[in-house]
């Protein structure tokens, strides 16, 4: 006589997970949310003359994103953002001194400063959005992961030439690296920064969110038949 053994017991960490497996995509579209949105609450504070929460989000954000004003967003000012040389007869400050153009946090004729870089507003922005997209069950049911080299192509390329060469051509690496010197100095403009930036962050929904979706469902479907066994 063969005796089967007991349903091994589950735990409170199994329903933890089976909950996360049953909605990663409105955990995951949330925290994008989140972390995208806090940088423009910073610039609303400083307006109402919050500085200090202000300045805990510029902080937080700071290893996250260089916050060089001159390729920022500004809100509540004369211009939603100033180009390198605007920039420069506005503040009085040289683009190159990277230092002081990231502490520029705005005042209130310019506006104040989002706290992520008009690049990565556009990438975070653009996941959120196609995680949105995603959302609907009709979408998620027919779409199928891009294909690395789409990844690449879609994602990498643009935002590796407009990004690369706006670095390797401007101080302190054209200074630095005599090879950079002879490269006639670019730099980028808020548009190419926000079309490389969202073709990234829709690239890598592409790619990621078919297969977290395939793993979420079979991770849901044998929890779900452990549980029923209960």
């Amino acid at each position: 006589m063969t005796t089967s053994n007991p349903p091994a017991p589950f735990t409170t960490a199994d329903r933890l997970v089976l909950g996360f497996a049953r909605h990663w995509l409105l955990i995951f579209n949330l925290f994008i949310a989140v972390y995208v949105g806090l940088p423009f609450v910073a610039p609303v504070l400083m307006r109402v003359g919050l500085t200090g929460p202000a300045k805990v989000i510029y902080t937080i954000y700071s290893p996250l994103c260089h916050q060089l004003g001159y390729r920022s967003w500004f809100l509540f000012g004369e211009a939603s953002n100033y180009p390198r040389r605007i920039f420069q007869q506005a503040t009085g400050i040289d683009p190159n001194d990277l230092w002081s153009a990231r502490n520029f946090l705005g005042d209130e004729q310019l506006g104040f400063k989002v706290a992520f870089c008009q690049r990565d507003v556009a990438i975070y922005g653009a996941m959120l959005v196609v995680g949105l997209i995603y959302s609907v069950p009709f979408v998620r049911a027919r779409l199928k992961p891009l294909h690395w080299m789409g990844w690449v192509l879609i994602g990498i390329v643009p935002i590796g030439l407009d990004g690369f060469s706006q670095l390797l051509s401007q101080p302190p690496l054209s200074t630095v690296i005599p090879l950079f010197s002879v490269l006639p100095q670019r730099e980028s403009d808020p548009f190419l920064r926000t079309l490389t930036g969202s073709l990234f962050g829709l690239a890598n929904v592409w790619l990621a969110y078919p297969y977290v979706h395939e793993s979420m469902r079979d991770a849901r479907e044998e929890l779900e038949r452990r549980l029923a066994r209960q």
